[in-house]
């Protein structure tokens, strides 16, 4: 193997690990509210906006980034804002196919860093809506490549209580010729590629 692709490689396990790892946390997270509240929270009981003051406590959380709406100036820390004014509205991320990720109404609900240094995006709309997403960089910021299906994922809390990584049959986006393509121009290219990086064995050796 040449150099490069065994960095690439030795990468690419990191990430997987990473992946794997942010995944239990997150659902260690929601099954420690479920012991200590006596209830398991679903999208139909969780008010528009709530999600991230429920779930916090049960993190290891090194910095709170607050909202997106919130945020009166970028924060390279936190990796993004989300303004209420698109004008202002600020990614260091990419999508799947390397385009500018510039759809951010999945992360605007909430943002905070882990003691890793991984980071916790909210998604959290009104009830109604039964879309509640929690995303994370496995890697933080600061390192690359800052990309969605690379190092940025998106898992969704399901009716049930159960979360399921976005790709998964019954998920918000599953097609993966629209949302985990390397062709496709969709504003969330490679939402759907969480399912297919913890269940494709080939997903990891084939990512360049």
């Amino acid at each position: 193997m040449t150099l490069p692709t065994l960095i690439n490689n030795s990468r690419n396990k990191e990430l997987e690990a990473a992946l794997k790892k942010n995944y239990s946390i997150i659902q260690q997270a929601f099954d420690m509210y479920q012991a200590q509240n006596g209830e398991r929270l679903i999208p139909e009981n969780i008010a528009g906006g709530k999600l991230k003051g429920y779930i916090i406590p049960y993190f290891k959380v090194i910095k709170d980034c607050g909202v997106g709406h919130d945020a009166a100036s970028y924060d390279p820390e936190c990796g993004m804002t989300n303004s209420a004014n698109a004008d202002n509205r600020k990614s260091i991320y990419k999508t799947f196919s390397g385009l500018p990720l510039v759809n951010l109404a999945m992360f605007d609900d909430g943002q905070f860093i882990l003691s890793d240094g991984s980071i916790i995006y909210i998604e959290n709309a009104a009830p109604d809506m039964h879309r509640v997403f929690i995303s994370v960089d496995v890697n933080g910021a600061a390192k690359r490549p800052n990309q969605y299906g690379y190092d940025l994922f998106t898992f969704q809390l399901m009716d049930d209580g159960k979360i399921l990584p976005v790709g998964a049959p019954g998920t918000y986006r599953t097609d993966v010729n629209r949302y985990c393509s390397k062709t496709a121009s969709i504003d969330i290219n490679g939402i759907a590629c969480t399912y297919y990086a913890l269940t494709d064995k080939n997903y990891w050796k084939n990512l360049k």
